[in-house]
């Protein structure tokens, strides 16, 4: 069995080199017992084909999977699950890239803790490079061992991202798992199934990732539609969480993320995005809100977490979407005149 499988959805990434360049620096990684599994996702540009010069360039080492329709970043993530040989499984955005030793300190570090998923650190990056910028913690060494109750709820509280981490085949492939499909931020909706799948976590406190800032990225560019996926991934992972007892055992972790994801998150992008602005989408966020966590704004982690200005905005909008919307409306005028941040 190969040591790792690394899973790379790929979308209209031919352009500016970002795909090449991600591929390359997977293809380079030290670790030898690996392979790349790239999902072209019925891509419309020649990512497919620049994906296939690197198959044939690379035999053994590159597997290249055309999905004959659009199913979005999960479900290619599914796709290459199907086929993944790992005894470990990564996954890599198609604009990012590694360290080339990267995948091996993990899988090592996997081997000889007997962790089922590790996870190291990543750089915020504007360019090609391979020169770490400033690290960005991703996971912390307090979350690390074997889970007990209090470490499970630590790593929940603060699980990082998908793209930084292995995991143990069997937490996607021993039990039915699949991404959400046909939608943005399907990471969202499965880190808490993934997280009580765990029993062993481990990290390296190093920037071994470079993320890849640029304006078509899912975090940049917002419209209704990803708002409302985000809304949508986070009421299935409330689903799951039911389901799979985190609820019971975590409620205060579970609300305080839904609250963040479903509401904050998604209320304040909107809202600074340059879409025109519907009162009854607006009205909706809030309404739900209440309805599935009436005593959210009591949350100890949120409390901790959302500023007292911002809980002011929130405490607002509930009362009042239309007062919230002129107040944040004028707020943006003055944003404007002064220079700076509204939040």
């Amino acid at each position: 069995m190969l040591d790792l499988s690394v899973i790379v959805p790929v979308y209209n990434m031919a352009k500016d080199g970002d795909l090449e360049y991600c591929i390359n620096s997977l293809v380079g990684q030290t670790l030898q017992s690996m392979e790349i599994i790239a999902v072209d996702d019925a891509s419309t540009d020649n990512s497919l084909e620049i994906l296939r010069e690197f198959e044939k360039k690379y035999p053994g080492r590159v597997k290249v999977i055309a999905s004959p329709e659009n199913r979005r970043q999960g479900g290619a993530k599914n796709l290459g699950l199907q086929e993944a040989q790992g005894r470990y499984i990564g996954f890599m955005d198609a604009d990012d890239w590694a360290l080339e030793d990267m995948y091996e300190k993990m899988v090592t570090l996997a081997k000889n803790k007997g962790a089922d998923v590790v996870g190291t650190d990543m750089s915020r990056v504007y360019e090609h490079t391979m020169t770490p910028a400033q690290r960005e913690e991703c996971n912390f060494l307090s979350q690390t061992g074997v889970f007990d109750h209090e470490l499970r709820k630590k790593y929940l509280l603060h699980p990082g991202p998908l793209v930084t981490k292995i995991y143990a085949r069997e937490i996607f492939l021993d039990r039915e798992f699949r991404f959400p499909e046909h939608m943005s931020y399907e990471d969202n909706a499965v880190f808490v199934e993934i997280g009580m799948r765990m029993k062993h976590f481990e990290h390296i406190p190093e920037a071994n990732l470079f993320y890849y800032q640029h304006r078509d990225s899912t975090t940049h560019a917002i419209d209704l539609k990803k708002c409302r996926d985000r809304m949508e991934a986070m009421r299935i992972m409330l689903e799951n969480a039911e389901k799979n007892g985190a609820l019971r055992e975590y409620g205060e972790v579970i609300e305080y993320h839904f609250c963040t994801l479903f509401y904050r998150n998604t209320l304040f992008s909107y809202m600074q995005s340059k879409l025109r602005k519907n009162m009854n989408f607006i009205k909706k966020i809030g309404k739900e809100m209440l309805s599935t966590f009436p005593d959210f704004r009591q949350n100890p982690y949120y409390l901790q977490n959302v500023s007292d200005y911002e809980q002011k905005l929130i405490n607002l909008h509930l009362k009042s979407a239309a007062a919230f919307m002129v107040v944040y409306k004028l707020k943006q005028i003055s944003k404007k005149i002064k220079g700076g941040s509204l939040i």
